[in-house]
């Protein structure tokens, strides 16, 4: 009876981690939108997470990461869909893309871990192997090519354009107040008021940097720009005028004005460059999205669960 009992137990202990195995199974499987003939799955979205934690983890970290992460997923359904229309008409459109332009990008994600062994952890962490990142590569750079062809290659910004949007908006090319510094860095203090005292008596400062070997730099700065504390000081400063040793840290500088550039507006010709960068981004959002507009309206999609 006890065998049988044991048995019976071993039965139910099987049958429950079979059960569990397979409700993760089918909610992996779970189908979250149909576009066309092919579905979105809860794996689709998951996988879309993790190759977006892995391309942002180049410039976040921590909780910086996963707040970007969570801003980025409010919307992230409609955007697997748009990505899947926009792979489906680069497949109708034979477009291929060469393996040595997916192995330089893998190449490039690669360098910014110390070893092949940290890299494939890394994607380890987020559930992912090397083939995985090869198709999101290929998938991202497939769209990327249908869209240079089908919307970038039509935008056109004259410079009719760049001219009305400057005389229409001349006060936004105002630059304001800029100052040119030198300052050398010194480990001590009573060095620092060595220093500021020979540069009293009219020493130069390129010459005690090259007696005491000591680091010059050469900076600008915009009013605004620099720390409350160290901007007080600065601003205060007429041409030519240095400053006593202000300590930064564990170190000490001594600044020099050299020059004011005093507010000015841009010109068309430095304002130009600026001006088509930000009419060519506005273009194509528009056209970006009317294009993907179009490709919509000719599709079936349907939103199982959000």
């Amino acid at each position: 009876m006890a065998k049988i009992i044991r048995v019976l137990l071993l039965i139910i202990a099987v049958s429950s981690q079979l059960s569990a195995v397979s409700y993760e199974i089918f909610a992996h499987d779970k189908i979250i939108a149909i576009v066309n003939n092919e579905i979105i799955t809860q794996k689709d979205l998951d996988d879309s997470i993790n190759f977006m934690r892995v391309q942002l983890s180049n410039e976040y970290n921590g909780e910086q990461l996963e707040k970007k992460i969570q801003a980025m997923k409010s919307d992230l359904v409609q955007r697997l869909i748009e990505e899947r229309l926009i792979l489906q008409e680069a497949k109708k459109k034979n477009i291929k893309i060469d393996d040595s332009r997916i192995k330089a990008k893998i190449n490039g994600l690669k360098k910014s871990y110390n070893s092949e062994r940290e890299f494939l952890d890394a994607l380890s962490e987020q559930g992912m192997v090397e083939a995985d990142l090869e198709t999101k590569t290929r998938e991202q750079a497939l769209m990327f090519s249908l869209i240079d062809s089908d919307v970038r290659s039509k935008l056109l910004v004259k410079p009719a354009e760049i001219t009305d949007f400057y005389n229409k908006n001349s006060a936004e090319f105002t630059l304001p107040e800029q100052r040119d510094f030198q300052s050398l860095v010194v480990d001590n203090q009573s060095l620092a008021e060595n220093i500021f005292n020979a540069l009293e008596k009219g020493s130069q400062m390129n010459d005690l940097a090259k007696e005491y070997l000591l680091r010059l730099n050469s900076f600008s700065a915009f009013k605004g720009e620099l720390k409350k504390d160290l901007e007080d000081v600065l601003f205060k400063l007429k041409i030519g005028e240095i400053t006593k040793a202000v300590k930064i840290k564990d170190s000490f500088y001594i600044f020099k004005l050299n020059k004011i550039n005093h507010s000015r507006q841009q010109t068309l010709a430095e304002a130009q460059d600026n001006i088509y960068n930000l009419l060519y981004e506005t273009k194509l959002q528009e056209a970006l999205a009317k294009w993907v507009d179009g490709l919509k309206e000719s599709a079936y999609i349907k939103i199982v669960q959000e």
